[in-house]
């Protein structure tokens, strides 16, 4: 084989591996980004886990108010990103009964959930990849009047890669 044969097959190749990376990344980018932030203090549920049981849970978004009214998961509640602040819009639930917190990915409500748990709530779960999973996932989102959207708020550009389906709001 001569050199400019070999030469093309190499820079082939690499191309093929760095391809072959790029889109093994992209397949695990939210998996990447939870091991790196999250330290599963807050056991995971996967998305497919709660829509079969919803009905089983207390859900709550963690993220700020402007980012619940684009959309959120049906029944979810809005608590605030504060434990404190927002404690009294379910402190009548039983500690026991089983909760689950989101936010965008999975990173400000693991936060959530550990103060609730230093707080007395006994299962609680972190939803795997969050809303950007659940509307990936092809399940529905609504927005503040209840009716279903197509529109995720991404906190930032930068956050709103991690979604891959929907209108992404800033």
């Amino acid at each position: 084989m001569n050199k400019i044969k070999l030469y093309k097959v190499k820079i082939y190749l690499s191309i093929l591996l760095l391809l072959s990376f790029a889109t093994a990344i992209g397949q695990t980018d939210i998996d990447v980004l939870l091991k790196q932030y999250n330290t599963r203090s807050v056991p995971y549920i996967s998305v497919q886990e709660l829509k079969m049981g919803a009905e089983n849970y207390l859900i709550l978004d963690t993220r700020k108010k402007e980012e619940y009214e684009v959309s959120h998961i049906p029944n979810a509640i809005w608590v605030s990103e504060k434990v404190n602040d927002s404690i009294y819009s379910f402190a009548k639930a039983d500690k026991s009964k089983p909760i689950v917190v989101y936010c965008s990915v999975g990173i400000r409500s693991e936060d959530f959930g550990e103060k609730l748990k230093k707080l007395g709530y006994t299962d609680v779960q972190n939803l795997y990849g969050s809303i950007f999973a659940w509307k990936d996932e092809g399940y529905d989102v609504v927005n503040a009047q209840g009716k279903v959207t197509d529109s995720v708020h991404v906190y930032s550009k930068v956050w709103g890669k991690y979604l891959k389906t929907g209108k992404k709001v800033y």
